[in-house]
Formats: C-alpha cells, structure tokens, sequence
C-alpha cells in the first residue's frame, strides 16, 4: 500500500516479478484494493494476500507505527518477517515506518549498532554502493566503520566485486581533511580490515574509483537526491535542446539509443530499492515514485540478498572486525 501509485504499481510490479522466478509473493495491505488490482492481471499462482486494515501516512511520525499502527500493512509485512513466515520485507511506502518497524520487530546484527541504506550508484566502471543514505542522520565514528564493512560485503555479494575499495566522503583527499566525524572515521578505518583507499570527494562518487563510498546519513541523503535532482534535470535539459531546431532533431534519432543507454543508467528503477544494512533479515526499501519495472527489480534485489546470504557474511566480517584491528 506504500508509493505514490499503489497499491497499482506495486501489485504490477509484483506480478511481474512472479513471472518466471521461483519465488512466493505475499502482497500486505487492504485485501479489497490489493484484490481488484491482481485482478486485472494472470492470475499467478505465487502470490497471495494477506489482509491490514490500515497504512501510515507520509504525514506521520514513525514512532506512531510501534505505538499506534501495528495493524498497518508495513508492520504486518515486516511481522511475516520476523515470524519466518517471509524472508524478505519490500515497500515504496514511508521510509521512517519500514526503517521503524524493522527495528522493532527485527532488532540488529550482531554487532551493528545503527542499520544504513545502501543504495548502488552508476559511474564511468560499473557500479558503487553509497551507504548510508538515510536511517542514521547522525552517526559517530565507530558506525561509519561498521557501515563500511557492510557496504564491502553488499558489494562482494551483490556486485561481484572480490575485494571492493572502500572511500569516506569527505571534502578533501587528505587524511587530515573533513569535520571530527570523518577525521576519528578515517583512523578508524585505517586500523581495520576493509580496503579503505583513504577520502573521497564529492566529484570523485561517480568516476569509478571507488566501489563504496562511505558517510552519514545526513550527507548521504543529500547527496543521493542531488543526484537524482541533477539526472532529471539533465535529460529536461537535453529534451529542450535538441527539440529546438531541425538539426538537433535529426541528430536525435541517430543517437537515439546512446541516450537509451544512458535514460537506464542513470534511472533508479533499474536498480529496484535499497536494502536496510545491519537489520537481522531483510528489508528493501523503494522510492517513492516506483513504477512497475522498480517494484519488480526490488524484489528481484530482496531475492538475491537472501540467496548470497549477505547478512551471514556481513556477521562474520563484523566478527573478524571485533576480533581485532587488522591493518591491509
């Protein structure tokens, strides 16, 4: 029930996920609406319904969810979860009440002691993951250390990269760079078993040379929807341009499909949702504005998360972590 265009998009998205894959949908929500949408579509014979009266506003505090909503479809999806009875938790609805009530009901990571969202991120080689986006707005040095394990792990796993090159977003390269936050961060990460390749700066988030990029919550929401501020504005711009004359039109459709290529690079359904590191299970969490094709390959990125086993290694990095400081 959570998104913009819901329960639609996401119940599309979920039948097209269900399509081909040898997965069990559960759809959570007002059992009515959800109904008359899988209606519209073949019927699937992996997903099911299961009922909740209520949904939690954008308006709402998060803290109402445990208090007052433990009815709501994201409590009782995330309670499926923490029961065994689903392995995995996607929603496009409020993030405060997805990160709220895995919180609650799911509890940490041994060894976590704030989850981040990781999202992934196109550059000039492939992919980065930058953590945390948004669950942790003020985090201290120790959390930016175990939010770089996680995002190594999620990185290995998810991305296929054996030993991924983890930065600290900062405003300058040097050690001595950035506020208290990032200067403890920095040693910290020095100290530990990741391959940390010192600071990154803001330009240096897409050129590649850096697979996770590490940060506060706070800066790292900023940064993401700069980003996707900035994509828009750039494919608005481009439209504009090449509109205006005779010339740019023709030139258009020869390059029409470079800028196919790049429309799905730059797009966030292609990536589907980020997932909430350091939650004792699995929890996506999606943009708001998801269409189908994101619904779709959210839960496709669930799905993988609970194949590879990503929160087992991210317990045994974290582990090794505790053990002892362990210089590259």
């Amino acid at each position: 029930m959570g998104g913009d265009n819901a329960p639609a998009s996401v119940v599309e998205g979920a039948v097209l996920a269900a399509r081909g894959e040898p997965i069990d949908l559960i759809l959570v929500g007002d059992q009515t609406a959800v109904s008359a949408e899988l209606a519209r579509h073949a019927p699937a014979s992996n997903i099911r319904v299961v009922h909740a009266p209520t949904t939690v506003g954008m308006e709402e505090s998060p803290a109402l969810v445990v208090r007052r909503r433990r009815d709501s479809s994201i409590w009782r999806a995330t309670e499926l979860v923490a029961h065994g009875d689903a392995q995995a938790v996607v929603s496009a609805g409020h993030t405060g009440a997805s990160m709220a009530t895995a919180f609650f009901l799911l509890g940490t990571l041994q060894g976590v002691e704030r989850p981040a969202i990781a999202t992934i991120l196109p550059t000039l080689h492939g992919n980065a993951v930058l953590l945390d986006v948004g669950a942790t707005v003020d985090s201290k040095p120790q959390h930016l250390v175990q939010f770089a394990i996680m995002g190594q792990v999620y990185a290995q796993r998810m991305l296929s990269k054996p030993s991924p090159r983890v930065g600290l977003l900062s405003i300058g390269e040097e050690d001595t760079k950035g506020n208290e936050l990032t200067k403890e961060a920095f040693k910290l990460l020095k100290q530990s078993a990741v391959n940390f390749i010192g600071n990154v700066e803001g330009r240096d988030v897409y050129t590649g040379d850096a697979d996770v990029i590490v940060c506060d919550g706070f800066i790292g929401n900023v940064a993401l929807k700069i980003s996707e501020g900035l994509a828009e504005a750039i494919m608005q711009v481009l439209r504009r341009e090449i509109t205006q004359s005779i010339g740019g039109r023709v030139g258009f459709l020869l390059l029409r499909p470079a800028f196919r290529r790049f429309k799905r690079r730059v797009d966030y359904a292609e990536y589907g949702g980020a997932p909430l590191l350091g939650i004792n299970g699995v929890s996506i969490i999606c943009h708001g504005r998801s269409s189908p094709k994101a619904i779709m390959n959210a839960v496709r990125v669930a799905r993988d998360f609970v194949v590879g086993q990503v929160n087992r290694h991210i317990r045994e990095d974290l582990d090794r972590h505790m053990a002892g400081p362990v210089r590259n």
